[in-house]
């Protein structure tokens, strides 16, 4: 089964979504990877769902991805007396640290790390930034502050500080709970909510031990300016537009998003650009024209994902939502403006022997108009340098292991392919040559560049190149 598109899908996994005729559905309307939105629903309902996508992988005989996406910390003001108040511009107001039933001058807290951070004329955001107050004063156990944008708070609304670096773990009890149970299911990518700084992704790189790839959501403006070493450090990145758009101006968040890709293009690495993307599909059958300019601007910027959230989950037409972002990737990637707007996007060469194999390849193959570069891959690397080019010519990869060719789902352009561990060069060829054939990549008498790191079995090397004309 070979999709139309190199650009993947992710899909969030919901009451709408969750049975198995539905997840074949989507499956094969389109969606590469699911996303298992801890947020929400017990461990069963999550058992329930990674049961049905390995069944679904078994009948495909296509590896499937799962994503576990951990909730993170939430930071909430208390409870309100009757339940909400009203604060206006200009006025003046205080949180408290203890306390419950507040009102306008003891609005509770519950977060210590929050008074340990704020400083005068930091802001703090209210009800995903409907709310905005300015800090003026700060103490151990209060903060006064200024309305900015008034309206309504009431009980349990979030608060976002935008200017300050908090000192909180990205894990939170249940979230360690859950990642637990996670990787006991054996999920293949770990999404980490929260994420401020290097350090965050250390941790959880520390608790899953290579045993699940690890995706920082970017959301916070603190991992904004650690970026380089986030991207570094975990196995992929997600653009979490939603939040970051709370915490930064809307107005610059599509300019973060392209410098986002292009900095994971560079460290090849696959980046999921989420939120909001067809949402108003939740409700309708077809999204507006610039919910579909939006999904193609992140292909015309290279992103190797998209992801629906509660256009799958909840929402009523999660089929049609697949379908149609299916065939918005598919329209972008053949329009005439498409392969000259990524070649111009692409971030340059790293100078290593590796970088500079898997770039030949990517231009021996389109030099040659080949059918197909075939590339062996035991940790997903040598396929991620090739995709990092973004090629002209289809990419098989193919791996021994199965846990790389799922988390490949997410990988641009990759066609994954699990197979045997390769032991000699005689081998390799033959093998390359086969699985095109079989894979329905290549036909007699074609050419294919194959890719692969000499001596087998050892991750990362790739270094060498052949092309092969299938006899």
């Amino acid at each position: 089964m070979r999709r139309n598109r190199r650009a993947k899908i992710v899909a969030t996994v919901g009451p709408a979504s969750g049975s198995p005729e539905m997840l074949e559905q989507l499956f094969l309307s389109g969606v590469d990877t699911f996303r298992l939105n801890f947020s929400h629903g017990t461990h069963e309902d999550h058992a329930r769902v990674h049961a049905a996508i390995r069944a679904l992988e078994s009948k495909v005989g296509r590896p499937i991805g799962i994503l576990q996406d951990l909730q993170g910390p939430k930071i909430r003001v208390g409870t309100i007396k009757d339940g909400k108040i009203t604060v206006t511009a200009g006025e003046k107001v205080r949180f408290v640290l203890q306390g419950v039933d507040g009102d306008s001058l003891s609005i509770p807290l519950p977060h210590p790390e929050i008074f340990d951070a704020v400083t005068p004329g930091d802001d703090l955001l209210i009800d995903d930034g409907r709310i905005r107050v300015r800090v003026t004063g700060v103490g151990s156990d209060f903060i006064d502050a200024n309305i900015i944008t008034g309206g309504i708070i009431s009980n349990r609304k979030g608060v976002n500080v935008p200017s300050a670096v908090l000192n909180l773990s990205p894990l939170t009890t249940k979230d360690r709970a859950d990642l637990a149970f996670g990787l006991e299911l054996g999920v293949d990518w770990v999404a980490l909510s929260f994420v401020q700084k290097p350090g965050d992704v250390i941790e959880a790189l520390s608790l899953i031990g290579g045993r699940a790839g690890v995706m920082s959501k970017i959301e916070k403006p603190a991992a904004l300016e650690h970026i380089d070493d986030i991207i570094r450090l975990s196995g992929a990145i997600m653009v979490a537009r939603g939040d970051l758009g709370v915490e930064i101006p809307h107005q610059d968040v599509p300019g973060r998003q392209k410098e986002l890709i292009k900095s994971c293009r560079l460290a090849g690495k696959p980046v999921i650009v989420a939120t909001q993307m067809l949402d108003s599909m939740v409700a309708a059958p077809t999204p507006t024209r610039a919910e579909a300019s939006d999904v193609a601007t992140a292909i015309y910027d290279g992103a190797d994902a998209v992801m629906l959230s509660a256009e799958s989950a909840s929402g009523q037409y999660p089929r049609e939502a697949v379908e149609m972002m299916s065939r918005i990737i598919e329209s972008t990637e053949r329009h005439k403006m498409y392969r000259s707007i990524i070649d111009a996007s692409h971030p340059g060469e790293e100078e290593t022997a590796p970088h500079a194999v898997a770039a030949a390849a990517a231009d021996l193959a389109a030099s040659l108009h080949a059918a197909a570069i075939v590339a062996f891959t035991s940790s997903g690397t040598t396929a991620a340098r090739i995709a990092r080019k973004r090629p002209s010519v289809p990419l098989l990869a193919i791996t021994p292991h199965q846990s790389v060719a799922r988390q490949l789902s997410l990988l641009w352009g990759a066609h994954s392919v699990l197979s045997e561990d390769i032991s000699t060069y005689e081998e390799m060829v033959d093998k390359a040559a086969k699985t095109a054939l079989s894979e329905g990549f290549a036909k007699q008498a074609d050419s294919i560049v194959v890719v692969a790191g000499i001596p087998f079995k050892e991750a990362g090397t790739t270094n060498n190149l052949r092309v092969v004309q299938i006899d």
